[in-house]
């Protein structure tokens, strides 16, 4: 994807605004549209904080927080990928997926972006990323995400970011990884506390890991980016690369990922110890859905 088509998606009610805001101010207009929205939040009475209303005659917009709470529904000024790079989505969530498959879903968890391009150049089975596909993660990794609503800061800068192996540990029967220090010490403390009933159902993600989550959000979206945001955060931005993990309950599944885990004994356990944070409370000021899952590290 080039950044002219890239740009060229962004809803003309908010680039408009921005644009006058910019016009005004002579501020660097990469900077505008984060300024802008943070500005119209500050103004506002308190969350849930509302959008600006759009033009004249037309119906107002849905608050940032109303998007949050219904963050499966679409909304007119979703930022969607260009029809043209449509095709490209596709193929390079296929190829992710074809990657897992062949290093495994726990190695996969860790693989650097470096890596990622070496096996497919190297297995058929996967095959070697096209300059489109490149363009296509490139583009996705360096732009702006309130562009499409996610407004959570940015952890990862680096596209060949690694997590080294001597930093992390597996945790046994669950095939994920969790970096050692506050995170590690954190989950080892809440399993004494709350039981083996609680499960850890995701740890410390690569770039690529947090890729291949996104853009199989994305296919499922039909391209709606902003759709897959408030559900999961854009390769970059994911607080998982810092150390936040997931928890569960034991034989609950995918019921651990949505509002049901918020009826389980673990769950109310694990807000009775008074030491654990969650990353995207009902609240949360970025645009995600509430995760009550997602124990935050500081």
């Amino acid at each position: 994807m080039n950044r002219r088509a890239f740009l060229k998606a962004i809803p003309l009610g908010l680039a408009a605004a921005a644009g006058a805001r910019y016009s005004a101010s002579g501020e660097n207009p990469a900077g505008v549209m984060r300024y802008w929205l943070d500005s119209v939040l500050r103004s506002a009475p308190g969350p849930p904080a509302f959008d600006p209303i759009s033009d004249e005659g037309a119906a107002p917009r849905a608050s940032r927080f109303q998007k949050s709470i219904d963050f499966d529904e679409t909304y007119p000024d979703d930022f969607l990928v260009a029809e043209a790079d449509s095709q490209t989505l596709v193929s390079v969530a296929a190829r992710l997926e074809r990657t897992q498959k062949l290093v495994g879903h726990g190695n996969f968890n860790l693989l650097s972006f470096d890596k990622m391009l070496s096996f497919a150049r190297n297995f058929p089975d996967i095959g070697e990323f096209t300059c489109d596909e490149l363009d296509f993660l490139e583009e996705l990794f360096f732009a702006d995400a309130t562009r499409y609503g996610f407004f959570g800061d940015k952890v990862v800068h680096d596209l060949t970011t690694e997590i080294p192996r001597r930093d992390v540990v597996k945790i046994a029967g669950s095939g994920h990884y969790l970096l050692k220090g506050e995170p590690l010490d954190k989950f080892r403390r809440i399993r004494k506390d709350v039981g083996d009933s609680i499960a850890l159902t995701s740890g410390v993600r690569s770039l690529v890991k947090q890729y291949q989550l996104f853009l199989s959000k994305s296919v499922k979206t039909k391209g709606n980016l902003s759709q897959a945001s408030r559900s999961l955060a854009p390769p970059g931005y994911s607080f998982h690369a810092r150390g936040d993990f997931d928890l569960g309950k034991v034989g609950f599944g995918l019921d651990n990922f949505t509002e049901s885990f918020c009826e389980t004994d673990e769950y109310r356990k694990l807000i009775d110890l008074g030491y654990v944070a969650i990353r995207y409370t009902q609240t949360n000021p970025f645009g995600v859905r509430h995760e009550p899952w997602h124990i935050k590290i500081a």
